[in-house]
This record gives structure tokens, C-alpha cells and sequence, in this order.
């Protein structure tokens, strides 16, 4: 069921992100160029989703355990630290540049455009990299 339940929620959320325009990079970077031709219509999608997102968790709090699992698996850092503002900086960067972040790019892998699938491939190299650093504790300069 936890599977079943996994499947559902990501192809709810593709859907999601199909429907709000957030997949089509030229309307995210007009999302993005406030100093341009910015279209705002982003912003209230992204609104909508933090609002059904603070009700369901919310909701969800209330109830003694997942319906998929014996126990919530919920964040415990809460430290700000150098890699956290790296990481947030590099997905900025990514976003900005191309107009796809992780979720959207995946999504339009069933497109089968060439640049997408570069974005993808270049994200999931960084992902293998950041393990093998973790793995091998490597230490990353700066």
C-alpha cells in the first residue's frame, strides 16, 4: 500500500504541475523576470499549494500515525548551514538559467526534449556525486 500510496502522490503531483503551467520553462523564467515581462500567475499557484500543503499537515498532525506507515517521518535539523544556502543557491541558479527545478524536469521527461533530459541527467550526476562525497566523506573545498 505504501507503494500504491507513493504512486498516486507523485502522478497527482505531475498532474499538478502539468495543469499550472509550472512544467513549461518560458512561463516559469516570466515568472521569474520581475525586472521584465513578469507574469504573476505563478505566484498564486505556488499560494494555492502552500495552503492545501499547511491544511493537509495540519490535518495530518492530528492523527496518531500515517495511514502507509507505523510512525511520521518528520525533518529534525533545523540548522541553516553553509551547505543548506549552497544547495538553495545552486537550485536558484538552475531555476533561473533553464526554468525547471527537479519536480517539473522529471515531469517533462515524457516530452522527450533534448535540453530536459540534459537538465536531468546533469541533476541526477550532482545527486550521485553529493552520495559519493557523503559515502566517502570527502571533503568539498571552501
Amino acid at each position: 500500500m505504501q507503494i500504491l500510496g507513493a504512486l498516486v502522490s507523485g502522478l497527482l503531483f505531475g498532474a499538478g504541475l502539468f495543469l499550472s503551467g509550472m512544467t513549461n520553462p518560458a512561463k516559469v523564467l516570466g515568472f521569474l523576470d520581475v525586472a521584465g515581462s513578469w507574469d504573476p500567475s505563478l505566484a498564486f499557484v505556488m499560494g494555492g499549494a502552500l495552503g492545501l500543503n499547511a491544511l493537509a499537515y495540519a490535518a495530518t498532525r492530528r492523527r496518531p500515525r500515517p495511514l502507509f506507515a507505523e510512525s511520521f517521518a518528520l525533518p529534525t535539523l533545523r540548522d541553516v548551514d553553509r551547505e543548506l544556502m549552497a544547495g538553495a543557491g545552486l537550485f536558484g541558479v538552475g531555476w533561473g538559467l533553464v526554468g525547471l527545478c527537479p519536480g517539473p524536469a522529471l515531469a517533462n521527461l515524457s516530452r522527450g526534449e533534448l535540453p530536459v533530459c540534459e537538465f536531468v541527467a546533469a541533476m541526477a550526476l550532482g545527486m550521485l556525486l553529493r552520495q559519493a562525497q557523503r559515502l566517502y566523506s570527502v571533503k568539498v573545498p571552501g
